[in-house]
């Protein structure tokens, strides 16, 4: 039995291929967690009250000094506010090159997956997937930016070429995000672009939804003085 430090108010099971989108309150702890390994979650965050506010990845990596994101980081948007914090991450690593794969790069990497045969097996592909949730919220393809691949793991080499690492994520494993903001969260659960297996076999994830203090973002914030400034950015907003 899967135990929370916080009060868990919600449950959802997310299938391998399916979507979804909702607002991360303020105070509240978001749990992702592959249930049964090999999984990808494809992500973006906007402010929920202010939809042109949004991730921006290259100013978290940059005012981070990092490479990767995991535990500890905080997901900026580009108006240098903590969008969610990365308070748990047990694969160390989740990849924010990669980006999505849309529908004719589906068909050339897996075949044809047509919905008149398959049904709800169909093929699915992240760019029709994410536009699906934010045109429940007014947003269209100029608001689809930038993505992070939760459980996915993308290294540099030194010939400067990027390599998927298959089998980061195993049975289990978590990231918990918490919203220092009322965030919009939209994602899915797809294979990563990179992921080599020819075969398309998204996997599910598991999403626990929980009421948290702030102290349990302190080691974000206090782990950089520009995440300092980041928090401090958001907080005024709620003064």
């Amino acid at each position: 039995m899967t135990t929370f430090a916080y009060p868990l108010f919600a449950e959802e099971r997310l299938p391998g291929g399916a979507h979804s989108s909702f607002v991360l309150k303020r105070g509240q702890l978001l749990r992702l967690t592959d249930l049964e390994g090999g999984a990808n979650v494809s992500l973006t965050l906007l402010n929920a009250l202010e939809k042109t506010e949004r991730l921006n990845l290259p100013d978290s990596l940059k005012c981070q000094h990092t490479a990767k994101l995991t535990a500890g980081h905080c997901l900026y948007s580009d108006m240098g506010r903590v969008l969610a914090a990365i308070t748990a991450d047990t694969t160390g690593w989740n990849d924010s090159f990669g980006g999505l794969l849309n529908a004719e790069e589906v068909q050339h990497k897996y075949g044809t997956g047509r919905y008149q045969e398959l049904r709800n097996g169909f093929y699915r592909n992240g760019t029709d997937n994410l536009l699906v949730e934010l045109g429940k919220w007014g947003l269209g393809l100029s608001d689809l930016t930038m993505t992070l691949n939760l459980f996915s793991r993308v290294d540099a080499h030194a010939d400067a070429t990027l390599h998927f690492v298959p089998g980061h994520s195993r049975a289990g494993d978590y990231v918990e995000l918490y919203a220092p903001m009322d965030t919009l969260v939209v994602l899915t659960a797809l294979q990563h672009p990179m992921d080599p297996n020819p075969r398309y076999a998204p996997k599910p994830v598991q999403l626990s939804f929980m009421h948290a203090q702030p102290e349990v973002a302190e080691a974000c914030r206090q782990s950089r003085p520009e995440n300092q400034r980041g928090f401090f950015n958001t907080e005024r907003l709620y003064a």
